[in-house]
């Protein structure tokens, strides 16, 4: 389970809206639905998940009924707000949200689009483990509006995900692939590098077996040891090597000069994408992600999950239990809230739109900020040209060093 939520204000029982918080109806408006259940529970994984023996009286079977809950409460304190907005991307998350029968997300996903409406051409998204998606399950997907399925494929070399705990089988990765391409869906993959016992080579594997796929999207994150996790507790014991950051630099180039030779192309740190040769799509970017990267607003159903409207953020009480009991008390789920001043603010907008390709406007930094950029580029770090034209976009080598970026352009 992930550690403890961010400390903030009490936030109303009723869940509703400050009176003075003025919604901008032009910002787009997308909904996150986290699935908080998985089969076992990843060595390395923080989020905020849970196995069947860690439910405490949940129900797996009475989820997308509670969660519907909190969508009608949402279009309530929403349209008490003044603003009922269409959303523009929808992500169900988790957690294996595919672990719920097919019908449910599709319940979940109609209950949404009957409160809020879904923009003609919207992003809706599934992540998926590659051993729970059939074409049935594709084709259930498809027919409730779901647009694209991104698979947890994380690696094809077994004993690197031996090590990180993954326990699907490496050949239904090309079969959960088949299903969503069988039933229309967009194809995005998700690989993780730098595990314990992880060489270049067996990086470069998992690419090669990645690209033959023939996917939309790839996402490649760097594995990071997270605090109260089984595999910083490996670590600690010295019962597994801590990773490398020089070998996960090189693994990160790697990624993106063999990414970059198939034909995509990096928008975000992490993430590369490129025009489909199967849908046509012209932009296989996450939309639903880059909403979070610019800053606009969204609701996060489900327990755990996070909010933001307007600049203000809550979040929800953590365990599906405590959850469902809310709700079903007719009460918000919410558990703190807050709205952070001006300089909390710039910090985020610079932590964010420096991590995507279009990057951050020069202009939005503190004056006294500004002249920092010439050193960024004289290190190398942030691309000349792009800084001509009024933005900070990163390097290669300014994308293996983000976090020194965004120190240098704040205080």
């Amino acid at each position: 389970m992930a550690g403890p939520l961010p400390l903030g204000e009490p936030a109303p029982v009723d869940g509703r809206l400050p009176s003075d918080l003025v919604i901008d109806a032009s910002t787009s408006f997308s909904a996150y639905l986290h699935v908080p259940f998985c089969r076992v529970r990843c060595g390395y994984c923080d989020f905020n998940t849970y196995t069947s023996n860690e439910l405490r009286g949940a129900k797996q079977e009475d989820y997308a009924s509670t969660l519907i809950t909190e969508i009608e409460l949402a279009r309530r304190v929403l349209s008490d707000a003044g603003e009922l907005r269409p959303m523009d991307t929808v992500f169900f998350g988790g957690g294996t949200p595919t672990l719920l029968p097919a019908g449910d997300l599709a319940r979940m996903l109609t209950a949404a689009t009957d409160a809020f409406g879904l923009r003609e051409g919207a992003e809706v998204t599934v992540e998926a483990n590659p051993d729970t998606v059939t074409p049935a399950v594709a084709q259930t997907l498809a027919a409730a509006g779901v647009t694209r399925l991104s698979i947890g494929m994380q690696s094809a070399v077994p004993h690197v995900l031996a090590a990180l705990d993954r326990t699907h089988e490496p050949a239904n990765v090309q079969t959960a692939v088949e299903a969503a391409r069988g039933a229309g869906l967009a194809v995005s993959v998700d690989l993780i590098y730098g595990a314990p016992g992880e060489s270049l080579d067996d990086w470069r594997a998992s690419l090669d077996a990645a690209l033959a796929l023939d996917p939309d999207h790839i996402s490649a994150y760097a594995l990071i040891i997270e605090d109260g996790t089984k595999l910083a507790r490996q670590i600690r014991r010295g019962e597994v090597p801590e990773p490398s950051d020089d070998l996960q630099a090189d693994m990160y180039e790697l990624a993106d000069r063999v990414l970059a030779e198939a034909g995509f192309e990096w928008y975000e740190v992490s993430n590369w994408s490129r025009p489909s040769r199967v849908s046509g799509t012209a932009d296989n970017r996450s939309r639903h992600n880059l909403a979070y990267w610019r800053g606009t607003d969204w609701w996060g159903f489900g327990p755990g999950a996070h909010s933001h409207v307007a600049g203000l953020r809550w979040w929800n009480v953590k365990h599906p239990a405590a959850y469902a009991q809310r709700l079903a008390g007719g009460e918000s789920p919410a558990a703190g809230t807050e709205r952070p001043d001006d300089e909390s603010r710039m910090l985020e907008r610079v932590l964010l739109l420096s991590r995507i390709r279009e990057g951050l406007v020069i202009a939005e930094l503190p004056e006294a900020n500004r002249t920092r950029v010439a050193g960024l580029i004289a290190s190398g770090l942030v691309d000349a040209g792009a800084a001509l034209g009024g933005r900070v976009q990163l390097t290669l080598k300014g994308r293996l060093l983000a976090d020194a970026v965004v120190r240098e352009l704040t205080d």
